[in-house]
């Protein structure tokens, strides 16, 4: 198990090997961001800016103005935080640069509410000319850095991360196909679709494999995959998600539903609108519904009442 952090850091050095126009900006935070694994092998395409996030935002629309290809890192509560910098200077001004917020959701731990991501990617979507990515595994954020690092960018990337290890559920060859989502386990008559992004999907996969239900797992927030929602058409739905229940995979989904007006019921799991106390990863996920236990039972006590 490794947590996607690591295979952002791990990637980066990879591709920085032979892509010298990538860059690595981090706000004192590169240990826990795994960008310090860039810095120790690239010392000179690597700039510490320090705990002043909005100078790091600048310096990096600066240098992608300049033909820079640029990851920047910080917490995600930390970096979203800085909402109208990002706003201004990244994607107002189109400037192509990879926003990496890790340490997203509940399962930071004790560290508290106040470094948790739990609306970032609410905040990154709603801006114009962004893409959100949260990706499942280990495998898949290399597959995603790797697209990163290898394609021109047409927009600001937001890519968020974990801090927990999670079970990895790709081959190391993974198919990365930008902007889709990818079916974990199709069933031909399920009872329900359930929708999940992020570090969650182990959790989601063992509370469902007992149930006849399809799993999708869905790294891209923004763009949202209409046409795999649109294909999976079902009468009960579910959002599973580390964030908050608004904004972020439930809500790109129920956009979906109803701009395209599906006979659909959709229920959101993930952190209600609150904010959430300090604990252990496993007690907060217990907690807040969003270990397998709890998702599990969620999703039966659902389908029970659609058959009523």
């Amino acid at each position: 198990m490794k947590a996607t952090r690591d295979a952002f850091g791990d990637q980066l050095v990879y591709s920085g090997e032979t892509n010298e126009s990538i860059v690595a900006l981090s706000a004192d935070l590169g240990k826990a961001t795994k960008i310090n694994k860039f810095a120790d092998a690239y010392p000179d395409r690597f700039f510490e800016i320090g705990i002043a996030e909005n100078n790091m935002i600048g310096i990096a629309s600066g240098l992608s103005e300049h033909g820079y290809k640029v990851f920047l890192a910080s917490f995600a509560s930390f970096l979203t935080g800085k909402y109208d910098t990002i706003r201004c200077s990244l994607s107002y001004s189109n400037s192509p640069c990879v926003v990496v917020g890790t340490h997203g959701g509940l399962a930071i731990g004790k560290d508290g509410v106040t470094q948790m991501g739990l609306e970032d990617m609410s905040l990154m979507r709603s801006l114009p000319d962004m893409c959100v990515i949260n990706p499942s595994t280990y495998n898949q954020t290399k597959a995603v850095v790797k697209h990163l690092c290898e394609n021109d960018l047409d927009c600001v990337n937001y890519l968020r991360l974990g801090r927990q290890p999670v079970a990895e559920s790709y081959e190391d060859t993974v198919e990365f196909e930008f902007g889709k989502g990818v079916i974990c386990r199709q069933k031909e008559n399920p009872d329900a679709v359930v929708y999940s992004t992020g570090c969650v999907l182990s959790d989601v996969l063992d509370a469902t494999k007992e149930l006849n239900v399809t799993v999708i797992d869905m790294p891209f927030i923004k763009p949202i995959d209409k046409e795999i929602i649109l294909n999976n058409e079902s009468r009960l739905v579910f959002t599973v998600e580390d964030h908050s229940i608004i904004g972020g995979l439930g809500s790109s989904v129920s956009e979906v539903i109803t701009d395209h007006g599906l006979n659909t019921r959709l229920c959101r799991i993930g952190v209600n609108d609150i904010f959430p106390e300090s604990g252990s990863p496993a007690d907060l996920y217990a907690k807040y519904g969003l270990d397998s236990t709890s998702i599990r039972e969620r999703i039966v006590n659902e389908m029970d009442k659609q058959r009523d």
